[in-house]
């Protein structure tokens, strides 16, 4: 009997250190990576053999993050899902949904990241617009674009957000306090995007202050759906909808915008999140949602109507 109640208790983690967990995975993902662009590379060789056979120039960058962009988010999503689940499985012993893919009482406000994501490229949008920043000069329809690009941003935001915020800052709230916790997901996640085009100062604030918001319902509820569908509405409203760049990615429009003036304000080649409006109005967000979840989810943490696996105590 008692050997029966132990094998239902849940394992420890074969590393206690959630810091070392997040370390090592970070290495293993890195390599992981290398080797998707390695697969990719290979995949569009193949693809386009005729044009280098006549000596054509192929740029393998542009390729990969314009025409073949589908082919690398998906493998890209394979990959990170199996990165973690050898994790989540072999090191830390746990379960895939417990990441934070349960259907909890949270679920519901999860759906807000759905519609704060065009609010605020709503309300940017309209500034560039109404201040001469920003016009609209066609729009360009195309069902079958519009399909592979909703493909491809849900393959992307449930990769990263698996990656980063169900692994990384998941297992980093195990060591240390939640806003430091949520600071390194953060930068991690500015660093990673170092690899896009255009990428400068400005861009790298407003990537990891994205890092900031993005885990910020994670770090209260623990539930992953917030942030997939924020960064899921944003990337999609962004740029095959809105006409930016996407992360200096350039899609299919539905919208065909003109940017004008400076670009410390427009974004740019990068995109809206090149701009400091994008930074003002997501810093403005940040302030107000952590406002609202101290007081909304302090008192579900002090009764503890839902358990909490991590201390708000630096462990040294």
């Amino acid at each position: 009997m008692p050997e029966q109640m132990n094998s239902n208790l849940p394992k420890s983690p074969l590393i206690r250190q959630g810091w070392l967990r997040v370390l090592l995975f970070c290495v293993f993902f890195f390599l992981v990576v290398l080797g998707i662009a390695s697969i990719v590379g290979v995949i569009i060789v193949f693809m386009k053999k005729d044009e280098i056979q006549k000596g054509q120039a192929i740029d393998m960058k542009a390729l990969m993050m314009g025409d073949f962009l589908w082919l690398n988010s998906l493998i890209g999503l394979a990959a990170s899902f199996l990165a973690v689940l050898l994790f989540r499985k072999i090191i830390d012993r746990k379960t895939m949904v417990s990441l934070g893919f349960q259907m909890n009482r949270f679920f519901r406000s999860s759906w807000s990241g759905l519609f704060l994501a065009p609010a605020i490229l709503g309300a940017g949008t309209l500034i560039l617009y109404f201040s001469g920043h920003l016009q609209w000069t066609d729009i360009n329809f195309s069902a079958s674009d519009l399909f592979i690009e909703l493909g491809i941003m849900a393959m992307v935001a449930l990769g990263e957000e698996i990656v980063f915020r169900g692994y990384i800052l998941n297992n980093l709230m195990e060591s240390f306090n939640r806003w430091i916790a949520l600071g390194i997901s953060a930068m991690l996640f500015a660093v990673v995007h170092m690899m896009n085009p255009n990428y400068d100062f400005i861009a790298m604030a407003n990537i990891f202050l994205a890092g900031i918001l993005l885990g910020l319902n994670y770090i209260y509820t623990r539930n992953l759906w917030f942030a997939i569908l924020f960064h899921f509405s944003w990337n999609l409203f962004q740029g095959p909808l809105l006409g930016y760049s996407v992360s200096g990615i350039h899609l299919p429009v539905l919208l065909q915008t003109e940017l004008n003036g400076d670009q410390l304000l427009t974004g740019g080649e990068f995109g809206f999140e090149g701009s400091v409006i994008d930074l003002a109005l997501t810093l403005i967000t940040i302030l107000a949602l952590s406002a609202v979840y101290a007081r909304k989810f302090r008192a579900a943490e002090e009764t503890q109507l839902f358990p909490k696996p991590f201390s708000d105590v630096l462990i040294r």
